[in-house]
Order: C-alpha cells, then structure tokens, then sequence
C-alpha cells in the first residue's frame, strides 16, 4: 500500500524537528503549492518512490534520485558543506543553491545530466559538474530558461548549456544568460545551443593552449551551435564576458583577442580584431561558429594550423597548408610514408617566426608512383625556435596506376621511369631530335636510364610507346 504525504499535514509534525535522512521507497512525497519541505539531511528517493514538489524542498543534505522527481515547485539547496544532487532523469524547473559553507566546501556537485527548465539562481556557493575523477556532466536551460546571480566565487563550474529557439534579427542580441551574448546582424540563425564549460582548469577542456602547450588562454570556453552559419559578408557578434575565478593568468591591462576552434584543443584561429578586456568583456564579429575563447595577445595560442590538405595532381601530389597566426615558428618538416606508420623527411619549409598574420604554404611531391605503394601518407611536423614539435593530422594520397613519372627530375645524370606497362620500349632523344638511349621496361614497368658520357645539359625526350615526358639534365 502507497503511502500519501501532503505538506499541509507533514509541516506541523515536522517543526522542530532535526532529520539526517528522509528516505523515500515506496511510498509517494508530494509538497504542495506554497509549501516548504525542509529536510535537515539527506533525501533519497529510491526507484519505487515518487517525489512531487510544487512548493520548495529545501535540503541541507543531498539528493538522490532514483525514481520519479516531479519538481515544479523550487529544489534549495542550503547546506553549510558540500552537497551532491543526482537527478536520474529528472527536470527541475527551479533549481536555487544558497549553501553557507566556506570557500571549498560550498558546492553542489550534479551527479548526472539535469535539466532545469526555468531558473537557476545562485545567491551563495558553486554548482559544479564534475566531481573528482567523474564524468562531466552537462547542466541544460531549454529555451527561456536562464541563470542569474553568477559572481566570483559563485558561478556554475563545468558545462553549461543553453538554448534560444529563435536568434534572428526579430530577436536582436540574445543572452544566453551563460557569459555570451550573440547579436546576429539582421540574419536568422535559427535554433541557438550554446555550451560553455568553465572553471575545470582542464587544457583543451575548459580552456584553449597554443599547439606547444606554453601559453593559454583564459578558464572558460563557449560552444556554439547554429541550425544556419552566419553570412561572411553579414558576421555575427558574440560578447563573451567572465569572472576573476577564470582568468587562467589573462591579464586585463594588455589587449586581449577572441579565438575560434572546431574543438577546445585547437587549433585556435583569430576572431575580429584586438581590444581592451579591462572589464573582462570583449567583443568580435565571428563568420564561424565553434568553441569560442579569450587570451592575451601577448599569449596568443596559436601556431593555428587552420587547414592542411594533400591531393593528387596529375602524377604529383600536392600538399597546401595555412596558419591564421604564428609564434616562434622556426619550420614545418613535411614527411611521408608508404605505410602510415613509419615516416622519413621529404622537405623542409621556413615558417614565419611570431607572426599575426595568416600564411599559406605549398609543396609538390613529384612522381608518386617511385613510392610504388598506394596511397600515400603525409603529415606536418612543426618546430618551433626552442625545439618544441608537434605534428598534423594525416593526410592520403591515392596514387594512379597508370602515371607515368621519371625522377629525379631535374637530374644530373641518370633517372628512373616508372608507371610504363611490362616489356616496353623507352627512347631518349636530345633536343635535336637524335637517340642518345634505348631501354626496355621491367616486369614491374620500371626502367632505369643513364644518359652515356659526354651527354650536354638540356631538355631531353623521353619516349614510352605514345607517351612522351620531358627530363631536365643539369650540370653536376
């Protein structure tokens, strides 16, 4: 048999009284509109019970929930130590924390995803989404939900999410109510998310580092998420704004630059130009939207390697790389490989040094098919002045059977022809037209040619049944 508890008749029974644990299983808690339930302890709400608040529920303790949490009403949070709320797959619409405890022992940690559907207020202490060594967890407000109260020492540590349905230009600039404030310029963008994640003190988490590790940007970082990009002829405009707790060594008297990413590991790209941040606020046109950050420009993040790819081009490939930014950039060493797992030097590119603008680097790998493998890997080892290397992605690049290449090319002497069918004749003519070489291919299409002593440096021909490629022939 259930059990039915109405605060009506539970608040006169109740005064005075001091409780460590109210548990609940199997029997149904409700609080009535208008009505306070105050728990001096701990609440559990196990699988078989149901808890229904339409008034405030107000613990000094936790709250764990394992079945049905009906709270329409005000969840309070009010200890004087650190509280913990597992909401199992509850939504809250009113979610106040107000704990006393000193700095350290003040926060309540969220032991799962929750969502609160309209406010969540913060008058005293920390919500924090992770606990040590946990997940982390994210914090959601749907659209028209909204916090308020965040100040230093009291703010939401970890995600926090929050969305608008409608940013438009009907809309104007919408607060997200989480440190960003996105004015669309008179474009529709549609349903808005923006996750902010801060105050974890976790790199490529909750705040954004240059690709050697040594400078960094401030604790806090936003994701945004748009149904429609903005126009590159009509940008957006974010502010981001935060609190002293997430500086992360920013330095408000030095100018300061926004930084996009597709992730918060980078690599970092510059947004708009560089301002003041004195009053820890900044804000920039973005034509992107992605996790957004804040640093010095004295720290800047990158090098941003922004692109790097690899395509075939004929019987070459070429590699075509850019940064948005530089700093103690000494040089890139492209390298390559036919396996994928053991890569040698192909060449080396001078990078730029500390450089605020972007560059754009190329790089022409002839004649693939002497790889005799397909496809083919390359990637970027970047160094910097100090000897600090990271490396790019990879990228493949198929190579066509039926190329033909010579290498090297130019030569001094002698060069290797590849990509020919089994068994076929190879002439060499000199720029007048006379042979100077006759070859056969190999099993493998591979022919190997040595122009005879006394050859003149030039433009030879080389000719593959229908086929002709040119050799240059330089002096030794």
């Amino acid at each position: 048999m259930k059990i039915f508890f109405t605060l009506a008749l539970l608040l006169p029974s109740l005064a005075g009284l001091a409780q460590t644990a109210l548990t609940n299983d199997g029997a149904t808690l409700t609080v009535g509109t208008g009505a306070v339930l105050y728990v001096a302890g701990t609440v559990q709400n196990n699988a078989s019970g149901t808890l229904t608040s339409a008034g405030t529920l107000q613990l000094t303790g936790d709250l764990n929930n394992a079945g049905p949490l009906n709270s329409s009403g005000t969840l309070l949070f009010s200890g004087a130590t650190d509280q913990t709320f597992v909401p199992g797959a509850a939504t809250v619409r009113n979610l106040t924390l107000g704990n006393t405890g000193a700095a350290g022992s003040n926060r309540l940690f969220i032991g799962g995803d929750l969502v609160v559907s309209t406010l969540l207020t913060l008058t005293q202490g920390l919500v924090r989404t992770q606990g040590v060594g946990a997940a982390l967890y994210i914090l959601s407000l749907p659209d028209g939900g909204r916090v308020v109260g965040e100040a230093p020492g009291q703010y939401v540590q970890g995600r926090l999410a929050v969305t608008r349905t409608t940013v438009s230009a009907g809309t104007g600039s919408v607060d997200f109510t989480n440190g960003l404030v996105l004015n669309p310029n008179g474009q529709s963008l549609g349903p808005v998310t923006v996750t902010r994640t801060a105050g974890l003190q976790t790199a490529g988490v909750s705040y954004g580092t240059n690709v050697g590790g040594t400078t960094q940007g401030i604790d806090r970082v936003w994701q945004v998420t748009a149904a429609q990009a903005p126009s590159a002829a009509t940008p957006a405009s974010a502010t981001v704004s935060w609190l002293s707790d997430d500086d992360n060594g920013f330095n408000p008297a030095t100018p300061a630059q926004l930084w996009r990413a597709d992730q918060a590991s980078g690599p970092w790209a510059p947004q708009g130009a560089p301002a003041s941040a004195s009053a820890r606020s900044f804000t920039a046109n973005v034509t992107q939207f992605g996790v957004l950050t804040l640093s010095n420009t004295s720290q800047p993040l990158p090098v941003t390697l922004v692109s790097f790819t690899a395509v075939a081009q004929g019987g070459d490939a070429r590699l075509d790389w850019a940064t948005a930014s530089e700093q103690h950039n000494d040089r890139f060493e492209v390298e390559v490989s036919v396996d994928g797992q053991g890569y040698r030097r192909l060449a080396t590119v001078a990078g730029h040094g500390t450089s605020a603008p972007a560059h754009a680097y190329q790089l022409v790998d002839p004649a693939l098919v002497r790889y005799a493998a397909s496809p083919v890997y390359y990637r970027l080892r970047q160094v910097d002045t100090d000897g600090t290397a990271t490396y790019s992605p990879v990228r493949a690049v198929q190579v066509s059977a039926a190329a033909l290449a010579l290498f090297p090319n130019p030569t001094s002497r002698a060069a290797t022809l590849r990509g020919a069918p089994a068994d076929t004749p190879v002439q060499v003519y000199d720029g007048v037209g006379r042979q100077v070489l006759a070859a056969t291919t190999d099993a493998s299409g591979t022919a190997e040619l040595l122009l005879p002593s006394g050859y003149a440096t030039g433009v030879y021909l080389v000719r593959v049944g229908r086929q002709a490629l040119r050799l240059t022939v330089e002096a030794r």
